[in-house]
């Protein structure tokens, strides 16, 4: 049975499509960028023995993309689905200062697109009595996100999304299973300096899911990444005003690093 990916051509999305390729399953790739979904798609056949399908979809689109996507599923068996795309905001900020297109991406994209495509998939799954669904949520969901607010938001959604559908699913024996990054880097954490520098706390897309790949089917939730899961377990040890606190400070750090490095671009 393929594996499906959404959001399959950067980040942790591509480096899951690469992995389960690399255990001899083929694949059909979401994304809106035909190119790269080209690119990803013929670096995985060139690599790997197996048979690639690609669906060109944007999700901030919202529900009118979702018959095509029905379509071109509709005669594959899909094993395992990752629900990976998701999108932010170009920098923290005020809630009031994003721009409503910003916002309605966030709730398509982040909510639409888990909810829909799991939709899509598991009625087949159900009739087979298998099947794995992992929802890709973030750290984010741990606190309210001050200056990330709607982004935290969508995050607590795939939370509590994929905990109810778990129960839903169970007598099925199809799983659906969390998975909580911390900071990954990937171009979605491009406003901030911080994680760019490389250490065990922030890994890059490739190392991060050559080590969650190994926890695929086993773990109903986990960060995936052992460094991730230390931080997971000592944040929620945290009376939750204080986490939030924390998050407003760094979330303005964050900002402040995004307006420099606009100051040096303009200079540049």
């Amino acid at each position: 049975m393929p594996a499906m990916v959404t959001g399959a051509t950067d980040g942790i999305g591509k480096q899951y499509a690469i992995e389960l390729a690399k255990k001899g399953m083929n694949i059909c790739l979401i994304s809106r960028s035909e190119t790269k979904l080209i690119e990803v798609a013929n670096y995985i056949e060139q690599n790997q023995k197996v048979i690639t399908k690609f669906i060109v979809a944007d999700f901030s689109k919202g529900k009118i993309i979702y018959d095509k996507i029905r379509t071109h599923l509709d005669p594959l068996d899909i094993g395992i689905l990752i629900n990976n795309v998701g999108v932010m905001h170009e920098c923290p900020d005020e809630f009031d200062e994003l721009s409503e297109d910003s916002i309605w991406e966030m709730i398509s994209v982040n909510i639409g697109a888990v909810t829909m495509m799991t939709k899509i998939i598991i009625p087949k799954m159900k009739l087979k009595n298998r099947g794995l669904v992992l929802n890709v949520s973030s750290g984010a969901h741990c606190q309210p996100m001050p200056l990330a607010a709607v982004y935290g938001a969508t995050k607590s959604y795939t939370k509590t999304f994929t905990i109810a559908l778990r129960k839903e699913l169970a007598e099925y024996n199809v799983k659906a299973h969390l998975l909580i990054p911390m900071f990954v880097r990937t171009k979605m954490t491009d406003f901030t300096t911080t994680p760019k520098s490389g250490n065990i706390f922030f890994p890059n897309a490739e190392s991060y899911v050559k080590a969650t790949i190994n926890t695929l089917g086993y773990y109903s939730q986990t960060c995936g990444y052992w460094n991730h899961n230390i931080q997971y377990i000592l944040l929620n040890l945290i009376p939750e005003f204080v986490r939030v606190f924390i998050a407003h400070k760094v979330n303005k750090v964050f900002r402040q690093q995004y307006y420099n490095q606009q100051k040096v671009k303009q200079i540049i």
